[in-house]
């Protein structure tokens, strides 16, 4: 609903009609007393009606501003409280990090046991998102980030490169690099829909250019890791993100071959959260669980 009159003409008011005092009124909106008794004289001539009055040195509430006065105060005090619970959660409450499902599952989750939770500016409170938050909307305060920057409005530090490689369940390659070239002619390839760098891989093989004999392009590298891990094909996926499955004996490398994944991993926030306790932690804690950044032109790098 659109209000008729000024707000800072009712602000005026309402902070007037609450002291009794012009003075008052303006050190509590820090401004003049002239300048709440213009906004008071605006209010009054577009109403067309006496809201306070001179009584001597007093100032008092005519019949009209009785009426309006506890409406506006009960307004602009659900508007306080409003705002001030929306601050608490963005600067008091758990830092709230929105994350891609690959890297909280596959980089995220195996490391967070050594995360120092316990203390009000190490809480967190992740949220997986297929894409990029509204940060600047307040949708998250900040966002763990595969692309390249930089992100209008946004700051962004790097975590770390994206090499790409392909994978494929433990096991099942064969011995020589004759008989591994053959399965990738006839193999089914699982690629990221957002990472569209898979064909330099298959074009800079030293071996020269190969081409399976299916690909399937997903919204996920986490479907994509699955997918080689159960056997159903070959995946094409960052290494890092790859490096849990690896590890657990599910997958290995197709090759010994990498390429760059047209984007890094990075820590993304709002400007206004540069300085935040709670974030300050994460990125600390991130320094000594990221691999250097082989970038020394970046000074938002995050580097150990």
């Amino acid at each position: 609903m659109r209000i008729p009159v000024p707000l800072n003409a009712l602000r005026a008011f309402e902070a007037a009609a609450r002291h009794l005092s012009i003075k008052d009124a303006a050190l509590e909106l820090a401004v003049t007393p002239s300048a709440v008794s213009h906004q008071l004289r605006t209010l009054e001539n577009l109403l067309g009606v006496e809201l306070l009055r001179r009584v001597g040195g007093a100032v008092e509430l005519t019949d009209a501003g009785r009426r309006l006065a506890p409406t506006l105060n009960a307004g602009f005090s659900h508007i306080a409280a409003s705002v001030q619970t929306l601050r608490d959660e963005r600067l008091d409450g758990p830092l709230r990090l929105h994350t891609l499902p690959a890297i909280a599952i596959n980089w995220l989750a195996p490391r967070l046991a050594a995360y120092p939770f316990g203390t009000a500016e190490s809480a967190l409170d992740i949220t997986t998102v297929q894409g990029h938050a509204d940060l600047a909307a307040g949708t998250a305060d900040g966002g763990l980030w595969f692309g390249e920057p930089p992100w209008p409005g946004l700051v962004s530090e790097t975590l770390f490169a994206g090499p790409r490689g392909v994978y494929a369940r433990a096991g099942s390659l064969a011995a020589t690099s004759e008989g591994r070239l053959a399965q990738l002619a006839q193999a089914h390839l699982f690629v990221s829909r957002y990472g569209l760098h898979w064909e330099q891989w298959l074009q800079t093989l030293p071996a020269g250019p190969q081409h399976p004999a299916l690909i399937t392009q997903v919204d996920s590298c986490g479907l994509a890791l699955q997918a080689a891990s159960e056997g159903t094909g070959l995946c094409l996926v960052v290494a890092q993100l790859a490096e849990r499955s690896v590890r657990a004996g599910l997958l290995e490398p197709l090759f010994d071959h990498e390429v760059p994944a047209g984007g890094d991993f990075h820590l993304v926030y709002p400007p206004a959260l540069g300085e935040d306790r709670r974030l300050d932690a994460l990125r600390t804690w991130l320094r000594e669980h990221c691999p250097p950044v082989d970038d020394a032109d970046d000074p938002k790098a995050l580097t150990t």
